[in-house]
């Protein structure tokens, strides 16, 4: 995107202007990683002390910093019975399922083993005069509670955790959340159906604002920004700046039909840019900011040209849509720094808007 977003750019200036914002956004592009971000764990980086005070309540650092405990049968989950899955509220790293969860008569969430062992850290506490092994986050290394020889299962094994240290996520909503990959246990017990998904592409001008529309609504499972549309291959964001590669800055949208439409998505779509200015989106101008929508399959070629149609007789807009409907191509994501930009740069720029 072009640093000076706010003014006119010309033709001629465009290419030195994309390479001055790339030198800032490599000064300036945030290493703080979104606690509920679950693609983005693996760049997890803990907050310091006064961010997590900022982001958790007073009972939730007491418990994931301070080793507290809160109080029993008075908790979120001790006596939640549905189906999901419980993460680390620090980092967003999945650590319980309900699958394994039972009721202890403790009055805190009980299970009988993690999602994976590696998930949690095992340790020695002596802190009340009698050894006990505590329970921490592999990840984040969240204070989560304790683990005692008399569960139920085969192993013997009970965690006992502080609901404090946890965040839950409803099996209908996993697949949204990002923790697609823990659902077939969910769907072999008859708890959800498999989710089948889509995939369209879509440009519209700067990615940065479209997606953080895109990810939002209802049904949308995953985005991604990247380049389309052109010629160059593997191209970078300094390449797709000089306007001369054919690419847009493009949305790669997974999502779910049973959920939202490919029509339905469209329509968010031409309410989310104007669709009306030629390679130009407010004051970014090139043809890497066009309007296009790549369609994947014949299907989705006539849906896109009829809802086309629709929005240009609807009166919405003075100027004809300029929205070129091509076959997809190639997409090549952006470099990470672009992906959830947004997310990592809260009141970065943006001039992308839903309107009614």
């Amino acid at each position: 995107m072009i640093s000076m977003k706010m003014v006119a750019i010309t033709a001629g200036a465009l290419a030195a202007a994309c390479l001055l914002v790339m030198m800032r956004q490599g000064r300036t592009q945030s290493t703080n990683v979104s606690t509920y971000e679950p693609e983005r764990m693996k760049d997890f980086k803990k907050p310091d002390p006064a961010q997590l005070k900022s982001k958790l309540s007073s009972e939730q650092f007491a418990v994931t910093q301070q080793c507290g405990t809160e109080p029993p049968f008075h908790n979120a989950y001790w006596d939640n019975h549905k189906p999901g899955i419980y993460f680390d509220v620090v980092s967003g790293q999945p650590l319980f399922s309900s699958l394994d969860k039972f009721d202890s008569g403790t009055g805190w969430p009980s299970f009988t083993q993690p999602l994976q062992s590696a998930d949690v850290v095992e340790k020695k506490d002596s802190t009340l005069g009698a050894e006990r092994t505590e329970v921490r986050s592999s990840m984040a290394d969240s204070h989560l509670g304790h683990v005692f020889n008399d569960g139920p299962a085969a192993n013997g094994l009970r965690y006992c955790i502080n609901s404090a240290a946890l965040r839950f996520v409803p099996v209908e909503e996993m697949d949204q959340a990002g923790y697609s990959q823990y659902l077939d246990p969910f769907v072999k017990k008859g708890l959800i159906k498999a989710p089948t998904h889509e995939t369209a592409i879509l440009a519209g001008g700067c990615f940065w604002g479209m997606e953080e529309i895109i990810r939002k609504i209802p049904g949308v499972v995953k985005t991604t920004v990247g380049y389309t549309g052109g010629a160059t291959p593997d191209p970078t964001y300094e390449d797709v700046c000089t306007g001369t590669t054919g690419h847009a800055e493009s949305i790669q949208v997974v999502f779910d039909p049973a959920r939202i439409s490919y029509e339905s998505l469209l329509d968010y779509f031409f309410r989310m840019h104007d669709p009306t200015t030629l390679n130009r989106q407010h004051n970014d101008a090139g043809t890497q900011y066009r309007s296009a929508i790549f369609y994947t399959s014949e299907e989705q070629k006539q849906t896109a040209e009829r809802v086309k149609t629709r929005w240009d007789k609807s009166g919405k807009f003075k100027r004809p849509i300029t929205t070129e409907i091509t076959a997809a191509t190639t997409f090549y994501p952006a470099e990470d720094y672009h992906q959830k930009y947004l997310v990592k740069n809260p009141g970065g720029y943006t001039c992308h808007i839903l309107r009614d």
